[in-house]
């Protein structure tokens, strides 16, 4: 069975995203993460690796930390240590990149494309995290 990870607007520690990147790594453990988000898992031109990127660790490094167990604060604590300590002004940086993701950006073809691919045509729709929001309200 397949299932949905975390909203891309929830935090840990002030920093968007971030919960939704970790629980994708557990549900793929797991063998519960739903094949459309195989191809972009830890990829460097997608979420997953531009938050990997920011906190300066590896992506593979930080899968096998959170595949060893622990809290979000406590995985956010390691990328901490292992990485870089952001500032309130890294999380606003961060903040404001992810929440506009997809909007002429690296990431607006792969939107278009996911856009098209479930037969959306609307051009109101212009972030990775807006079109994450309409798929969310037609599953529940």
């Amino acid at each position: 069975m397949s299932a949905y990870p975390k909203s891309p607007k929830e935090m840990t520690g002030g920093m968007m995203y971030f919960p939704r990147m970790l629980d994708k790594i557990r549900l793929h453990g797991r063998g519960e993460l739903g094949d459309d988000y195989h191809a972009n898992l830890g990829q460097a031109r997608a979420a997953d690796g531009a938050c990997a990127n920011f906190l300066r660790v590896k992506y593979e490094e930080l899968r096998d930390r959170v595949l060893a167990g622990g809290s979000d604060e406590e995985i956010l604590d390691w990328c901490y240590e292992n990485g870089r300590r952001l500032n309130r002004g890294d999380l606003v940086v961060w903040n404001g990149f992810i929440s506009k993701l997809g909007w002429n950006d690296f990431a607006t073809p792969r939107l278009e494309e996911q856009k098209e691919k479930i037969g959306i045509h609307r051009s109101d729709i212009a972030t990775v995290s807006e079109l994450i929001d309409l798929e969310e309200g037609r599953r529940s």
